[in-house]
């Protein structure tokens, strides 16, 4: 079997890796990847990690601004016998996407058809979800709505943030490609229309997102933190500085207090009073610092019980359609 990847992220590696070894369902052939970008604080020019796989392994590296027909003819000219495309950041056309001998097939990470669109990690943990997973579909031109092969489910615990629930989804690309891949060849992998009316979709996040409203109940903004961190982060106002909040949970109630007011610390975090709940602080990290467990970050940012934090309207990240 010859298979060409596209994708740009680091996700698809523990996938990529299980692909490589010699009689394994592969081997790849080919990456397409997104043109080297500048990154980091130094803004420096550098190649993405699935260009320096590839390069690692001595293979045709492909990185157009946009696919057209001459990135047809290049996929034409590799002999695809199947294209494995996970989160790569162009539009393919039907054209290109028909061009491999069976097919072009998507990775998605949500169950879907719920979270479609360019945050589902982010999204299903932010919304309380205990179950996500990983989508092995074909690919058509509505936004990952093609019809699903086969879904590999992944656990969110309590305390997940984003970070940990990728890493996850990450691995269970590995089960589900290389049991899927047999069945393609033999032409036994069956696929099962999308269940439409269920769709939700979430968009690409930006920092605003990372605004607290406190009048929302605890478990509400706890999953939010979560979700949303390492990347746009939730932050709050405290003492004019804007505090970057990497975990929280929520906790038992005690006296009632106006949404926002810090009521206290406990030997986990810092206590918040909310809408319904108290939110605890686990993790915070000052402008300059380093993300710090809730005592350590104390010591040396002390707060007086009864400080508040101002509240800021919360953008909503799913949406039907």
């Amino acid at each position: 079997m010859r298979i060409v990847f596209l994708g740009s992220d680091p996700i698809a590696l523990p996938l990529l890796e299980a692909l490589a070894p010699a009689g394994g369902p592969g081997p790849v052939v080919a990456v397409f990847t997104q043109p080297d970008r500048a990154a980091g604080r130094g803004q420096k020019v550098g190649a993405n990690a699935i260009k320096a796989w590839a390069e690692r392994r001595q293979l045709p590296v492909f990185q157009p601004e946009r696919l057209g027909e001459g990135e047809q003819a290049q996929l034409a000219a590799l002999r695809a016998d199947v294209a494995l495309v996970m989160a790569y950041g162009h539009i393919l056309r039907d054209a290109f996407i028909g061009t491999p001998a069976w097919g072009t097939l998507n990775l998605h990470t949500s169950l879907l058809p719920k979270y479609r669109g360019a945050s589902p990690i982010q999204a299903a943990i932010a919304a309380g979800e205990r179950t996500t997973g990983v989508t092995l579909m074909r690919i058509v031109r509505r936004l990952d709505a093609g019809p699903i092969a086969d879904f590999e489910r992944v656990p969110i615990g309590p305390l997940d943030t984003a970070t940990e629930v990728e890493a996850r989804l990450a691995a269970a690309c590995v089960p589900l490609v290389l049991r899927a891949l047999p069945r393609l060849e033999a032409g036994a992998l069956a696929f099962t229309e999308q269940e439409a009316a269920a769709a939700t979709y979430c968009r690409k996040l930006t920092k605003e997102d990372g605004a607290l409203d406190f009048a929302a109940p605890a478990a509400t903004l706890a999953a939010r933190i979560n979700g949303l961190f390492p990347w746009p982060g939730c932050t709050a106002d405290l003492g004019g500085q804007a505090i970057r909040l990497g975990l929280a949970d929520a906790a038992a109630a005690g006296a009632a207090a106006e949404p926002g007011t810090l009521v206290g610390a406990d030997e986990a975090g810092l206590l918040v009073a909310t809408g319904a709940g108290w939110l605890r602080l686990r993790r915070l990290q000052r402008p300059g610092g380093r993300m710090l467990p809730a005592g350590e970050f104390l010591r040396g940012f002390p707060i007086a019980p009864g400080a508040r934090l101002p509240s800021r309207a919360m953008t909503a990240l799913v949406e039907k359609r």
